[in-house]
Formats: structure tokens, C-alpha cells, sequence
């Protein structure tokens, strides 16, 4: 910048007229920040284009089913008329659904699965990704890759099928072992002692193969230095694990498992629906499977509204405490 002009700049800005920005330039010469911003986006779009085309329909998929129905929300407050307008009517219907018995039959149902499938099914995927990331042959990681992540790919219809299939007390092949083992045979789908293991062990096989590849990933970004000074220092295969491994995916299970706690009261509708029958309802019966009996089989979409308005506030209020809690133990967090 020329002399004169930073006298100019120095002799305004002592007078109190006009503003000194960074650099010594006049607020005057300075860009337009919005259009800067704007320029940047059109010429990012210009060069990728072709990905925000393919962003699109997932995109408008989730507009459409998880913004657009933010607004229905409001429901919850309101008595549904066929003919608009509904009347408000505050906290009523959630006067009506905590006066419930069946709500907290379906809320305790909701929190015995969605707490098993905590512990028995969340740590699943790391510790196949563990057991993967040890095999030294490549091929057989890829066999056992692709034959793990298969089940991710099939629907909870065919899930469900292929179960009471092999869990059948007359020709299952799970009860035939058991009779030829001396066990007498057990009916798993209708009972209310075991199908919520059958819900955990059918969802492990579902998703622990295709879930254990963020973990992969995570585990393949560690820096290979560290494994080299483990061994320098005369760690085995089993240290190496713990001391590196383990703690090089540590932010990696935190935020999977802040996300896994706000769906915790979501315990599968698509899974539960497919398990269900008259003899197992009251012992799977959960929140979702309520709102979805409330909501099209009886009409009642104030009372379904104000019951998934309650488990979307749990949920948001279980991702807030774990992130804090993760924060203050592990010093990782969601943000």
C-alpha cells in the first residue's frame, strides 16, 4: 500500500470516520462477505455437480421424512379432527398416555431390549474388526469380509423367516441339535423367556459384520509408527492390541455410541414387527410398535404424536448426557 494512502487510512481512523479493518484496508475496499461466500459455493457446485446430483434423493429423502413431519409435531398438543382445524388442547394427551398402563408395559419392554442390545450387541463389530484386522492373509479376510457383511444386505422379512425357520420346535435345526444332545425342545419365537435373546443374536448377525467396518476403518488409520515402537519396546500381539489399537478407536466407539443412546428407545420397529406374533406381543411390544398400533390401526394420531414426541426428548436428552459424559472420560465427544 502506497504512503499517502496509509496516511489517509491512519488520518481517518484517528478522526473516528472510518473504520480500520485487518490489513490496513478500508471496510470500504474489502469484498462483499456474502457475495464471497456465494461465489465460492456457485464455482464448488460448478466443479461438483455430479456428486449434489447424486446427493439429491437421499437428500429429499430425508426432508421429506424427517423435517417435513418436524412440523406435525405439534399434534402431540392438538385433538385430531378429520376436518381441519384441530383443536389445542396443551398437555392432554400426554396426561392420557402417562395414565396409561400399556405405555409403561411398552416403555419397559423398550428399555430391558434396547438395554440388552446395548451390551450384547454394540461391542460385537469392535471385536470383529479387532479379530479381522489380525488376519495376515488377505484373502481370507476378504471370504470372511464378504461372508459377514451378506446379512446387512437382506430385509428383516427374510431375517425372520430364515429364524423361525431354523428356530421351528419340530424341524428347526437348532431344536433338532438340542434333541439329539438329550434337551427336550423349545419353542423360541412364542417364548416370552427367550425371544428377546432371538431379537439380540438375530441382530448381531444382521449388522455386526457391516457395522465392524468403521472400526476397520478407524483401526487402518492409526499410525503404523506406533505398532513399530510397540515392538521396539517387546510388545506381543495381544499389547499391541490394548495400548495401540484400542485406544486409537476410542473416538471412534465414542461417537457410535452417542448415536447408538439417541436411538434407544427406537429398538427395531422392522425387527420387532417381523418377530412378533399373539403370543410374544407382551413381552416386545415396544414404543414404536405402540405408536404404529396407535397411529393406523385405531386413528389415534394425537395420542402416536405425543408418544414419539416423548421417545424423540428422551432420545435427544440420552445423546446430550453421553456426549458430556463421554467428553469428561475420554475427552471425545459427537462436537
Amino acid at each position: 500500500m502506497a504512503a499517502g494512502s496509509g496516511q489517509k487510512i491512519a488520518a481517518a481512523s484517528s478522526n473516528g470516520n472510518v473504520p480500520v479493518t485487518r490489513n490496513g484496508m478500508l471496510d470500504q475496499d474489502l469484498p462483499a462477505e456474502g457475495s464471497e461466500h456465494a461465489g465460492r459455493f456457485l464455482a464448488g457446485f460448478r466443479q461438483w455437480w455430479p456428486y449434489y446430483v447424486m446427493m439429491a434423493p437421499g437428500l429429499l429423502f430425508f426432508f421429506i421424512w424427517h423435517y417435513v413431519p418436524i412440523w406435525e409435531a405439534k399434534m402431540a398438543f392438538e385433538n385430531v379432527r378429520i376436518i381441519p382445524p384441530n383443536i389445542w388442547v396443551g398437555w392432554k394427551n400426554f396426561e392420557v398416555l402417562f395414565s396409561s398402563p400399556i405405555f409403561y408395559q411398552v416403555l419397559a419392554n423398550t428399555l430391558i431390549i434396547s438395554g440388552m442390545k446395548i451390551l450384547f450387541v454394540f461391542p460385537v463389530p469392535i471385536i470383529v474388526a479387532l479379530l479381522l484386522n489380525e488376519v495376515r492373509s488377505g484373502k481370507l479376510r476378504g471370504a470372511v469380509q464378504s461372508a459377514i457383511y451378506l446379512p446387512h444386505f437382506l430385509s428383516w422379512v427374510v431375517i425372520a423367516g430364515v429364524f423361525i425357520a431354523l428356530l421351528s420346535p419340530t424341524d428347526g435345526a437348532v431344536n433338532q441339535i438340542q434333541t439329539a444332545m438329550g434337551f427336550e425342545p423349545v419353542n423360541y419365537m412364542t417364548n416370552t423367556g427367550t425371544i428377546r435373546w432371538v431379537l439380540v443374536v438375530s441382530e448381531i448377525w444382521r449388522s455386526a459384520g457391516w457395522d465392524s467396518l468403521l472400526y476397520l476403518a478407524a483401526i487402518f488409520a492409526i499410525d503404523p509408527q506406533l505398532y513399530e515402537a510397540a515392538e521396539m519396546d517387546g510388545a506381543n500381539r495381544w499389547q499391541k492390541i490394548w495400548h495401540v489399537t484400542i485406544p486409537g478407536i476410542v473416538p471412534t466407539i465414542a461417537t457410535l455410541f452417542i448415536l447408538n443412546m439417541g436411538m434407544f428407545l427406537s429398538a427395531d420397529l422392522n425387527q420387532v414387527i417381523n418377530m412378533q406374533n399373539a403370543v410374544n406381543a407382551s413381552t416386545i411390544d415396544i414404543i414404536d410398535t405402540y405408536v404404529y398400533r396407535m397411529g393406523l390401526s385405531t386413528g389415534e394420531y394425537a395420542l402416536a404424536t405425543a408418544a414419539g414426541l416423548f421417545k424423540a426428548v428422551i432420545g435427544m436428552a440420552l445423546v446430550l448426557i453421553s456426549h458430556f459424559v463421554s467428553k469428561r472420560l475420554t475427552g471425545k465427544g459427537v462436537w
